[in-house]
């Protein structure tokens, strides 16, 4: 049986919010079986939790924000990732203000303190949302389309292609592919850093948001070129964020997929809307357990060991 994990103990860490410029602090603590991801705000007293849903999903500018109707917590989507990665399943997120912490622009600090804590497995079946029909959402046409679809697939694998127009990024791997089982989440993908330009930083600071931003926790160009004096940490780092972001995006479900994904210029906004496209389509999807070894999609269910 294919059985759920959460972490062995709690652990802590301090950053900024990417957009409020924040001091924020986070703990990360094992959740019971069939908890799911649950995030809490212990700065605001007698506050209910948020458990992360399609439907919690309520603002996707610039970052994916779940909220309860009561509290929000935004830029979730680099922790969800390595969640995904990493295959946890329960987990509550206490959190003392309402941005998770950027850190260094990618997920990677997530996976470090994730694996610290220890992987768990735990003794329940982990229950997955198969598709088993296409689903498409799209935005635009010609130059300005975009979309994103699921298709079925035993396993999770996703391809992406972005479209800047950017000298910096036309220079780079614009078209990646993931597979889980195939590739490292941590190799391949958690690195991958959040990108800006400069003239939509100057733009988004005078709105009061990527307050926190610097070149510490993004890739930052100008109209030319990368400003970052350590240039990139992989050769398609871009689309390889656009991953990183997809697979929290896509993690917000609730569940993992058994699915295939991929996406053309897609971001927050759009992945939402497949999730929800999804879930409206009820013959397009069923939920299911693994029981059997030899049912097992390849690299999954893999015990992640503390360090």
């Amino acid at each position: 049986m294919l059985q759920q994990k959460t972490i062995k103990k709690a652990i802590h860490t301090v950053g900024v919010g990417l957009h409020s410029g924040q001091r924020v602090e986070i703990t990360l603590k094992p959740g019971q079986p069939n908890t799911g991801i649950v995030f809490r705000r212990t700065d605001i007293k007698d506050s209910s939790d948020i458990h992360v849903s399609a439907q919690s999903v309520t603002d996707t500018r610039l970052a994916s924000t779940i909220s309860n109707n009561e509290v929000k917590v935004q830029t979730v989507e680099h922790l969800m990732s390595a969640c995904a990665g990493l295959e946890i399943d329960n987990l509550y997120v206490d959190i003392t203000g309402e941005e998770i912490p950027i850190l260094d622009g990618s997920s990677s600090t997530f996976v470090f303190l994730l694996k610290r804590a220890g992987i768990e497995v735990q003794k329940a079946a982990r229950e997955f949302i198969r598709v088993t029909s296409p689903i498409m959402v799209s935005e635009g046409e010609g130059a300005t389309l975009k979309w994103a679809k699921l298709d079925p697939h035993h396993g999770f694998k996703l391809n992406f292609e972005i479209q800047f127009a950017h000298s910096a990024v036309d220079a780079t791997g614009q078209i990646s592919g993931f597979e889980i089982g195939r590739d490292s989440y941590e190799r391949d993908i958690a690195r991958a850093r959040t990108f800006c330009f400069t003239k939509d930083v100057e733009m988004m600071r005078g709105i009061g948001l990527a307050l926190g931003g610097g070149l510490d926790n993004a890739i930052v160009m100008d109209d030319y070129k990368v400003l970052n004096s350590d240039g990139l940490r992989y050769s398609d780092e871009f689309v390889k964020h656009k991953m990183l972001d997809a697979m929290g995006d896509l993690y917000l479900l609730g569940r993992p997929l058994l699915a295939s994904y991929s996406a053309y210029r897609s971001g927050h906004a759009l992945n939402n809307k497949l999730l929800r496209a999804l879930l409206e389509q009820e013959d397009a999807f069923e939920y299911v357990t693994i029981d059997e070894k030899r049912d097992i999609p390849s690299g999954y269910g893999q015990f992640m060991n503390a360090f």
